[in-house]
């Protein structure tokens, strides 16, 4: 009844699709929804997508495969094309490369050679001003140096990348450029970077100015070198020759006396030889002049004692009237030391008359010392002495009126004022020391 009333109310109900399966006693029904309907026609519709699929690749598989195996043959053409343009490529920097080492090598051989040769001369110089006893040449400050300060640039391309950039010519490259250049060649990629024989000609260039620097320099400091050895000689000459001490000078004649050989054309001014020879001579020179003035007696006898009579003519102390004193007098108390003024040999020492206690020294070159009044004489003749020597002290003997030194210089045996010696050792010291 319900059933009915409801169906009134709301319509006809629809119809439902109902299947009945039936096996022998057993019957089985099963509604068929609409979802169901659209489920299997969506399964059926997707088969046959499959299969028109399945059936067209069938159809073509025979064009894509001919396709993909072109293609494939057009790319495996194309890495063989750049397989071996990289091979000629790497063959072509492998030879120059081995031609930039072989320059690279002739060039390190020719820097060592320079290099040597530098070290040669600077050992010769060395040799020649220690044998001359450089040590007190006027503005001088040493040998010449084997290096001169570099630019910042020089420095830059010499020093810091000397050796990095020689390891690198020579076939001995860091790991992080050879990467570098592997990159560069797998890559195909034109070098445009300055190659190894631009380095080496930049670096090259670099070094050789720095040695020829070096090599000019040297000359212009052994021409300073001889120059100043020259006036230095000339100077001490000169001083001596103001105290009537001879100086033998070579003159041109000499200079000229027995030489000979066969004829070569002149060499450059700039010659190294030439100049080392002038800066020998010119050495030597001043060592023979500085010998001779370290001998004569330029020294003081008694430093720091006052001069209480000096030379000339003066009231005598005895007689009263005017008397020629030959030497100068200094106050010395007895017992002060006296020293020698010069190089010498003692060829008197004693009792000497109105000298008391006497001491000669004869100098060369006719230059002799006398040192009198001594309390007690510490040479005996023949005894040889250098300048600086104590060779007694100071007394009243003789002649005197109290203890003091009498000290004489003599030219050839006759007295000169001892103040013209004193006061050119005051000029020599710093050119003989």
């Amino acid at each position: 009844m319900a059933t009915g009333s409801n169906n009134q109310v709301f319509g006809r109900r629809k119809e439902q699709h109902v299947v009945i399966l039936a096996s022998g006693d057993r019957i089985r029904h099963m509604t068929i929804r609409p979802w169901m309907t659209l489920l299997a026609i969506c399964f059926i519709g997707t088969l046959a997508l499959g299969y028109l699929g399945a059936t067209t690749y069938l159809v073509l598989r025979d064009n894509l495969i001919g396709a993909t195996m072109a293609r494939q043959a057009r790319m495996q053409h194309e890495y063989e094309d750049r397989i071996a343009a990289l091979r000629a490529q790497v063959d072509r920097v492998t030879s120059r490369q081995l031609l930039d080492q072989q320059v690279v090598e002739d060039k390190v051989e020719k820097l060592l050679e320079q290099q040597m040769a530098l070290t040669s001369r600077h050992g010769r110089i060395g040799a020649l001003l220690e044998a001359a006893g450089e040590t007190a040449l006027p503005g001088d400050e040493g040998p010449v140096a084997a290096q001169k300060p570099k630019t910042d640039g020089d420095e830059a391309a010499v020093h810091n990348g000397a050796a990095p950039a020689f390891a690198a010519l020579l076939g001995k490259a860091s790991p992080k450029d050879t990467a570098s250049h592997s990159s560069l060649a797998l890559g195909y990629v034109p070098m445009t970077e300055e190659n190894v024989a631009d380095r080496a000609d930049r670096l090259f260039s670099h070094m050789t100015l720095s040695l020829k620097e070096i090599e000019a320099e040297q000359l212009e400091r052994i021409d300073q070198l001889a120059t100043g050895a020259s006036a230095t000689a000339d100077e001490i000459a000169g001083i001596l020759k103001r105290q009537g001490v001879p100086v033998e000078e070579q003159t041109e004649t000499d200079a000229q006396d027995a030489v000979g050989g066969p004829y070569l054309a002149p060499r450059s001014e700039r010659d190294f030889n030439a100049s080392l020879n002038q800066l020998d001579v010119a050495l030597s020179r001043l060592e023979s002049v500085r010998d001779t003035a370290r001998r004569l007696p330029f020294a003081n006898p008694a430093p720091g004692r006052d001069i209480t009579s000096r030379f000339g003519n003066r009231p005598d102390p005895f007689f009263g009237g005017l008397a020629m004193h030959a030497g100068i007098d200094f106050r010395a108390p007895t017992g002060t030391e006296i020293r020698t003024t010069g190089t010498g040999k003692v060829v008197a020492a004693g009792l000497s008359g109105g000298y008391g206690n006497m001491v000669e020294i004869d100098h060369g070159f006719g230059i002799s010392t006398r040192y009198g009044h001594m309390s007690r004489v510490l040479v005996k003749v023949g005894d040889e002495v250098a300048t600086g020597d104590v060779i007694g002290l100071s007394g009243s003997t003789g002649r005197s009126t109290g203890p003091h030194l009498h000290y004489e210089v003599r030219r050839n045996g006759d007295a000169v004022d001892p103040m013209q010696f004193l006061n050119a050792g005051m000029k020599l010291t710093p050119l003989i020391n």
